[in-house]
């Protein structure tokens, strides 16, 4: 019951219509979310003139001990939701890509933040409703590379071939409440899960991961591929080579925070018994 109350709470009191040169019509944010965003420029500005992966690792290191929250982006009517209060896996590796670009485009603004998360996180750049979301993380690679943003390196990295199975949103339609009784919008997940099928996919399976050390650099983005039926990606992170230590910087559900990985990143692959290897993006 706390939780849905906080929801409520949060939708009601932060939900705010931004500008029409702003790309979205709706932004969910708190005020603590544009202090957090003022902190982090304060804190980069010694960083902003050092390569790309540097101001990477200082923008990851920067959410160290944010609490792990999941599902945050989960409100309706669908619009850009900005929470740096609170990570999962996926909201911290797009926001730390999306500050770091904010950073490197020399416009340290909240709207150009703002403006910087849309394009990572929206096929199009705008915002009709839940399919215009980037949801499955081979997708959210693929579309932005397509846009400049990333490049996919896993084949450059020694990548293998990797078939693709995507099925579980349009199949489990009920687990999600903005599919739940809405056939449109099943349809066009399903045509998009076939659609990501079709595409070429290459990872790196686990025994090969420590041997492609030098291949893997500091920055790139890392995500864990998965045996559960129907999805590809069940973790995202940042690398972190620490010395002769390649590991990874992440919001972990375990340790409930943002935090840099104790062990190596094979050893994670391996630990945890659903994985068989990484895709990366840099």
């Amino acid at each position: 019951m706390k939780k849905k109350f906080f929801l409520v709470i949060f939708v009601m009191t932060y939900v705010s219509t931004m500008s029409k040169a702003f790309p979205a019509d709706t932004l969910y944010c708190t005020t603590k979310d544009k202090e957090i965003f003022n902190d982090y420029c304060n804190y980069i500005t010694r960083w902003k003139n050092q390569p790309r992966d540097t101001i990477i690792l200082k923008t990851a290191m920067f959410f160290l001990g944010t609490p792990y929250v999941a599902h945050t982006l989960e409100i309706e009517p669908e619009g850009l939701v900005v929470n740096l209060r609170e990570l999962d896996c996926t909201t911290f590796v797009e926001n730390v890509l999306t500050l770091t670009t904010t950073v490197l485009s020399g416009e340290m603004t909240f709207e150009n933040y703002c403006s910087n998360l849309m394009h990572y996180r929206y096929r199009n750049d705008k915002i009709n409703d839940y399919t215009d979301r980037l949801h499955y993380t081979s997708d959210w690679i693929y579309e932005n590379q397509r846009k400049g943003l990333i490049n996919n390196v896993t084949r450059k990295c020694g990548g293998k071939k990797l078939k693709l199975n995507l099925y579980i949103m349009s199949s489990n339609s009920d687990s999600y409440k903005q599919l739940l009784q809405n056939r449109v919008l099943k349809e066009r997940i399903a045509v998009k899960e076939q659609e990501i099928n079709k595409r070429k996919h290459y990872y790196i399976p686990t025994r090969k991961i420590d041997r492609r050390f030098r291949r893997i650099h500091t920055g790139d983005m890392v995500g864990f591929v998965t045996t559960i039926p129907g999805i590809d990606i069940s973790h995202v992170g940042i690398v972190y080579k620490k010395g002769k230590t390649l590991t990874f910087i992440h919001a972990s559900s375990k340790m409930e925070k943002v935090v840099v990985h104790e062990g190596t990143l094979s050893e994670y692959v391996k630990g945890t018994g659903r994985n068989t290897g990484i895709i990366l993006a840099r």
